[in-house]
This record gives structure tokens, C-alpha cells and sequence, in this order.
């Protein structure tokens, strides 16, 4: 299993968590047990690119503090899972996944990027 996780800074297992997924300065990609940390390279981005390179890099599993409907439903079109609401580091995350303690949450992003 592959997992993406918006981060804000490059710190490996402790990089926190961006506020939205889409717009987060990197993303830490996780498979088997290793954590490699990548700039974003779609920051300035359309409907569907980050979703369409996520599964171009084989994610499976999407966690993200906050992302909109419209990403989600591309998401589960490319059979990604995404979890939404999650908060901390890396290392954070990954323990709540591991011990069945993360669950899909709500989340509203507090700063709005895209004018709906």
C-alpha cells in the first residue's frame, strides 16, 4: 500500500500535516515503512491534476487535514482512498492508521484557496 499525506515542511516523520491538500508546499509518500518527501510539484493546479498524479505515483490511500467534494469524488473515480480530518506529524498519522485510531473526518479548511 502506498500512502500520500500533504505535509509542511520536508522533516521526514515529523512533518506536519498541511491544511489543504492541494495547496501544501510537499507531499510525504509512504511505502513500506519509508517516507519520502517530494515538493509539490502541481501547486498551481486544475480539477483533477493532483488527484490524476497521485495515481500516476500508484497512492492508494490519500490522508489529508482538508480537502473539497469535488477532489474526493475525482479520488474515489481513480479508486484512491481518502481520509479526511486528520491532524499531526507523519509518524502521528501513520500510528493512528496503524492502531485502527484513524477515522474519515469533516474538516473545513480555514483557508480557502479556490473562489467557488
Amino acid at each position: 500500500m502506498k500512502i500520500a499525506i500533504p505535509v509542511l515542511e520536508d522533516k521526514g516523520a515529523d512533518s506536519p500535516i498541511s491544511e489543504h491538500f492541494g495547496h501544501t508546499p510537499f507531499f510525504a509518500f509512504i511505502e513500506n515503512d519509508t517516507i519520502d518527501i517530494i515538493n509539490n510539484p502541481l501547486e498551481n493546479h486544475g480539477p483533477g491534476d493532483i488527484p490524476n498524479y497521485m495515481a500516476k505515483q500508484n497512492v492508494n490511500v490519500l490522508i489529508a487535514r482538508g480537502i473539497g467534494g469535488r477532489a474526493i469524488d475525482i479520488f474515489n473515480n481513480l479508486n484512491i482512498k481518502v481520509i479526511r480530518g486528520a491532524s499531526g506529524t507523519v509518524s502521528e498519522i501513520l500510528s493512528a492508521l496503524n492502531n485502527n485510531q484513524l477515522t474519515d473526518e469533516d474538516y473545513e479548511v480555514k483557508d480557502k484557496f479556490h473562489k467557488h
